[in-house]
């Protein structure tokens, strides 16, 4: 009895003591105190995860959401290193579709996590001790807190499987392809099937060649109306067209993917687009260079890609206009006057604007729409960065899968993404097959083209980077579009070009400083052709801003 009695005091005191720990026992604390636990708590569980249940709640339960916490902390510093060092891996890792699977799981689970540490945080602040105000601020901030963590990762998880479905549509399975001469090539097509058309038809073609160390590229454009294209050896097509795709006027380049893909198909038993694999062998023959992959973009929903993006700033160098419709019953064929027209200088298209930028060749040639074709990818290509795709990753995504079309195996984005990569910081070198890099309209080289020599060009290209493709044959003449205007019946309108001066119906002198959009508008409405084509010869010039 006398030793129970002695120990009383001592344990008694001990409890005393323990009970008034405002940390574990906040009902003992003053109010100011109690609120300033809530809040610290709150904190901890921000910062710390588990760390409020070790101190102030269940400290197994702590324990473990702590080991959580450093793995996570951990994983995520790993990530940042690869993201810095290999952003190869980094890519593959997301894009798989296995592993992308497994972080989507991790990032939901964590989520959920967090979500229930926060609530059990709210049990050990225990609000019916709080002050009427201090239980309002508790509960608001817990909710915000609970937004920007749980609600971040959830959101990330989200855009992860945006992200992998978006990959699963556009980009096919299949083993991946080594580089052919240290390159790898891809033929980039801008199909079209209006309403006016039979089929798809690629009105923009263009082979982009990338050194696989370096990142190097060179862009090889090839205009729709070429002629005679012949076919690799191993082509299905050069024992259908054993003199090339010659047939005449009826058999310009871009009708090939139509005609294959209504005739020919059965010729590509394994492909998902026989047409586009023609294009492809096409290419090839035309170049000298084996193309590895394609990749279509729907030109009827470039517009809502060039949206998502936020529109493209480039610099035009002339007025564009935005093509109305064909007044029925005229030949050659008119247009209304134009719809509007896109002005020179630097400037943010929105896609409207940019589909017509790129499309529109009224009172020009298919040159100077080829060069403008080649600006607007360099410039998407220029401005689809890492922040552009975190701010409309989801509008970008969703147009991507309705536009897009690609043989790319979906396995080996990692290693092109980091291609890409070094290519950025790299100039971009370009070829035309065809006026201005290659003859002259007069020539026809488009219809009769010396493929020895285009060959021989590419290859230099190739090896000779730093070499001026035109060196050779000259730049563009002074009328470059001369044989396109006297298919379309133009010529007879065609200023002198002697005087420096514009000639037409508008008398006067103008120039580029006094050029505006309702003078313009004056001269279509009057179809004055000839000072129409005069003022809109530089609109070919363009670059990105």
């Amino acid at each position: 009895m006398t030793t129970g009695a002695r120990a009383d005091p001592g344990a008694s005191g001990a409890t005393s003591k323990h009970l008034t720990d405002p940390v574990r026992y906040p009902q003992t604390a003053a109010p100011a105190v109690r609120t300033k636990r809530a809040f610290v708590l709150l904190g901890l569980t921000l910062a710390l995860p588990g760390a409020a249940q070790v101190v102030a709640g269940n400290r197994k339960l702590g324990r473990n959401a702590l080991r959580v916490t450093f793995t996570g902390w951990a994983l995520a510093i790993v990530g940042l290193v690869l993201a810095l060092t290999n952003p190869q891996l980094v890519v593959t890792l997301v894009t798989h579709r296995w592993w992308s699977l497994v972080l989507i799981a991790a990032l939901l689970g964590l989520a959920v996590g967090w979500a229930l540490l926060f609530l059990n945080t709210l049990r050990i602040i225990r609000p019916p001790l709080l002050e009427r105000r201090a239980r309002a601020a508790v509960a608001g901030t817990l909710a915000l807190l609970m937004v920007l963590t749980s609600g971040s990762l959830a959101y990330g998880a989200y855009l992860l499987g945006v992200g992998r479905s978006t990959v699963g549509s556009i980009f096919q399975g299949g083993p991946a392809f080594d580089p052919v001469d240290g390159r790898y090539n891809f033929l980039l097509m801008g199909g079209d099937a209006g309403e006016d058309r039979t089929g798809r038809r690629p009105d923009s073609i263009s082979v982009i060649s990338v050194d696989a160390s370096t990142g190097a590229t060179v862009t090889f454009s090839i205009p729709r109306n070429f002629q005679n294209a012949p076919f690799p050896e191993d082509s299905p097509l050069a024992e259908v067209y054993p003199d090339g795709y010659n047939c005449g006027d009826e058999c310009i380049l871009n009708s090939l993917y139509t005609t294959v893909t209504q005739n020919y198909a059965d010729l590509y038993p394994d492909s998902e687009d026989p047409g586009a694999e023609a294009m492809m062998d096409a290419a090839s023959g035309i170049l000298g260079i084996e193309v590895q992959a394609y990749v279509m973009v729907d030109m009827n929903g470039f517009e809502q890609l060039v949206d998502a993006m936020g529109g493209i700033r480039i610099d035009a160098g002339g007025w564009v206009p935005i093509t109305a419709a064909e007044i029925p019953g005229t030949d050659p064929i008119r247009h209304y006057p134009p719809d509007g027209w896109i002005a020179p200088g630097v400037q943010t298209l929105n896609g409207y604007q940019a589909l017509w930028y790129a499309r529109s060749r009224e009172f020009v040639t298919d040159y100077d729409r080829i060069a403008r074709q080649q600006c607007v990818q360099q410039a998407m290509i220029a401005q689809l960065d890492p922040a552009t795709l975190l701010t409309h990753f989801q509008e970008i995504a969703a147009a991507g899968t309705q536009i897009v079309e690609t043989d790319i195996p979906q396995d080996q984005l990692g290693s092109f993404v980091n291609l890409a990569l070094k290519a950025q910081d790299q100039e971009v070198r370009r070829l035309t097959i065809g006026p201005p890099d290659f003859g002259t309209p007069e020539d026809n080289f488009v219809t009769y083209p010396d493929f020895d020599l285009i060959h021989q060009r590419v290859q230099a290209m190739l090896s000779q980077g730093t070499e001026d493709p035109s060196a050779e044959g000259g730049g563009a003449p002074a009328d470059a579009g001369i044989p396109e205007l006297e298919r379309a019946g133009l010529t007879s309108v065609l200023p002198s070009r002697t005087t420096g001066n514009i000639t037409g119906n508008v008398t006067g002198n103008v120039t580029d400083d006094g050029i505006t959009e309702e003078y313009l508008q004056e001269l279509a409405i009057m179809q004055d052709d000839a000072t129409l084509i005069e003022l809109l010869a530089d609109n070919g010039e363009c670059s990105p801003a």
